[in-house]
């Protein structure tokens, strides 16, 4: 009976208020986007923010960790820093520590990575017959961490079924939002 009700609020705004609720809501998520934007622009990387989905990491990061990454194109990239690459075939994008750094003759800057975790580097994860990971590859750099922030995501992405049920669920606290604001 509460469902009614509120459409019976719905049913009862205006043309006017129907379309400030739109725009308000069309608002939040046009803020939404220019602050990713923005974060991406400051930062140099194409994904500012990156959540640590295995434990090859530990002890630096656990799974779950939430990291803010940054990508000066012009420092060079040293053995030891924690850096975010993607290689061609792969969706995901990999969180692992420089190991090596190699300069080709060309003058080319190569580099080999390994999860703290590991017991091997991770040239088994490369594309078959890539042996190095290049700066093109690489989202950005870890710069900082906020532990397990980020297991909301991976809960998410673990049980798809909650994910549905949340996202009704956010839905109907949007709508109640809109309705009750009247």
């Amino acid at each position: 009976n509460i469902k009614m009700e509120m459409f019976d609020d719905f049913k009862r705004m205006n043309k006017r208020q129907v379309y400030y609720q739109v725009l308000n809501f069309g608002m939040i998520i046009a803020s939404a986007l220019m602050i990713w934007k923005g974060m991406m622009v400051a930062t140099g990387s194409e994904s500012p923010i990156v959540v640590v989905l295995s434990g090859s990491m530990e002890p630096a990061f656990y799974r779950g960790d939430l990291l803010f990454l940054g990508n000066d194109r012009s420092d060079p990239i040293r053995a030891g820093e924690i850096v975010v690459f993607k290689i061609e075939g792969r969706d995901i994008p990999i969180v692992h520590r420089v190991i090596k750094v190699h300069e080709t003759h060309e003058g080319k800057i190569k580099f080999l990575t390994k999860g703290d975790n590991n017991e091997v580097d991770d040239r088994g994860l490369y594309k078959p017959g890539q042996l190095w990971v290049e700066k093109h590859h690489v989202v950005g750099r870890a710069r900082g961490f906020v532990p397990y922030v980020g297991m909301v995501t991976i809960i998410m992405n673990d049980y798809p079924k909650l994910k549905a049920f949340n996202s009704v669920i956010l839905n109907l606290l949007i709508l109640l939002i809109f309705v009750l604001r009247q």
